[in-house]
């Protein structure tokens, strides 16, 4: 018996040592920490820091390019057409590269695949950043986004198949408040801007790409990927992602529900600073705490949806969160009141970014390991690029109505992706991944 406490005493000092959300993650019964086998190793908690920073990064460059991008328009003279083109382009080299980069995951393993894909984002960040033409900017913008977008399915991956099937929601949920990271970072390095330009900005947000690329090279294979490779099942194939019926409809539905994850995100994050603004009349400092708050909001959603995910299962919580968001949204943007529109952002970015705590672990468990990086990476960034329509429609809605009313359209995307989950996507908490 003192051998069994002083064993649960190291592992609870472990735990706390990491970080918080380790802490939420190790949550559970007393009894359920007896009879639970798998054990978080040292390693396990090493992959979920490097993929969480990694995750970061594509906070901060979505975020450092939307923060700079008046100041490039500037210096290369271009109008607001040819700057959204520049972001355009971004999401299309991300949308390619994680399609290409998850597939050569599944080939040759998560954690070189990895490797690369940091390294690339860094070194075409850094390049960007001394520029001297748009169209080299939107080459390099283009080069880094390969990279960017390859990243967070492999991430997401490495987690999901290091850590055990009861905790696995809760770990992918602790990565994707990394993108929550990332944004604050960015508006910290927008403070900088009057000082070192969008120049350094730019080589700012390649110097912790730099660092999660060094911490990745100590990382190690998952063993279910290991035991793939040495059956020589590591191919490169999409097949498993539409076998039969069953998984070609939720396949489909998966797209689905990742389309209208980014394109509630893209459409509301995007188009709120300016709504707040112009009908509100939000002071930048107003904005900003909007932001603040917000975020907030959306990292204890998130970390909440993924342990609430491995509670009661996938399927439920996601129905919940979406029937919320739907509601929510809708009557949010019928909101005018200062104070109102402010705290409640909170509860607006709780639900409808709360969902993303899920995604990792629930594209992990529909599909074998010999196709799991490449089905992360195809279905989340096809999501991606089909939300990167979102901006374009509400902007045009806009101009017919206003924002308000455009943005409280989106409610009726999020009980499109209810259905998807009601009828297509079955239930999976628990799988132990094969």
């Amino acid at each position: 018996m003192a051998a069994f406490l002083s064993v649960q005493v190291r592992s609870c000092y472990n735990i706390f040592r990491f970080n918080l959300p380790l802490l939420l993650i190790q949550k559970g019964s007393f009894m359920q920490q007896q009879t639970q086998v798998p054990i978080i190793k040292k390693g396990d908690r090493k992959t979920l820091l490097a993929s969480t920073l990694g995750y970061a990064m594509d906070g901060l460059d979505i975020m450092i390019l939307a923060f700079a991008m008046i100041l490039i328009k500037a210096e290369f003279g271009l109008t607001d057409a040819e700057g959204g083109m520049i972001q355009t382009i971004t999401l299309i080299g991300t949308v390619i590269g994680g399609i290409f980069f998850g597939m050569l995951a599944d080939k040759f393993g998560r954690v070189r695949v990895f490797n690369w894909t940091i390294l690339l984002f860094s070194i075409f960040t850094g390049l960007a950043a001394i520029s001297t033409s748009a169209e080299m900017f939107t080459i390099f913008r283009f080069i880094a986004g390969l990279g960017l977008g390859g990243e967070f399915g492999i991430g997401m991956t490495l987690v999901a198949e290091t850590w055990p099937a009861h905790k696995r929601s809760r770990a992918t949920a602790v990565v994707a408040i990394g993108f929550q990271v990332g944004i604050v970072l960015a508006a910290l390095v927008s403070l900088l801007s009057p000082y070192i330009g969008w120049h350094g900005m730019f080589l700012i947000g390649a110097l912790p790409a730099l660092l999660v690329w060094w911490t990745r090279r100590n990382l190690n294979e998952p063993e279910i990927w290991l035991q793939v490779k040495r059956e020589n099942r590591n191919k490169i194939s999409i097949k498993p992602l539409f076998k039969d019926s069953r998984t070609t409809l939720t396949t489909i539905g998966l797209i689905i529900a990742t389309s209208v994850q980014n394109f509630g995100f893209h459409g509301i994050m995007i188009w709120m600073p300016m709504m707040l603004a112009k009908e509100h009349n939000f002071t930048l400092s107003g904005t900003f705490f909007w932001t603040i708050i917000t975020t907030i909001g959306m990292v204890i959603g998130t970390l909440t949806f993924g342990a609430t995910s491995d509670k009661i299962g996938r399927r439920p919580t996601y129905i919940f969160f979406l029937l919320v968001s739907a509601a929510f949204v809708w009557i949010y943007f019928q909101q005018s009141n200062y104070y109102v529109l402010m705290f409640l952002g909170a509860v607006l970015g709780f639900f409808v970014n709360g969902m993303m705590g899920g995604y990792g672990a629930l594209l992990s468990e529909h599909y074998p390991t010999e196709a799991r990086s490449s089905a992360q990476n195809i279905i989340f960034n096809l999501g991606r690029g089909i939300a990167g329509f979102a901006p374009v429609i509400i902007g045009t809605l806009a101009m017919k109505h206003d924002i308000s009313y455009a943005l409280s359209l989106i409610s009726g995307v999020y009980l499109l992706s209810a259905l998807s989950f009601i009828f297509l996507i079955p239930e999976t908490k628990g799988k132990i991944l094969d």
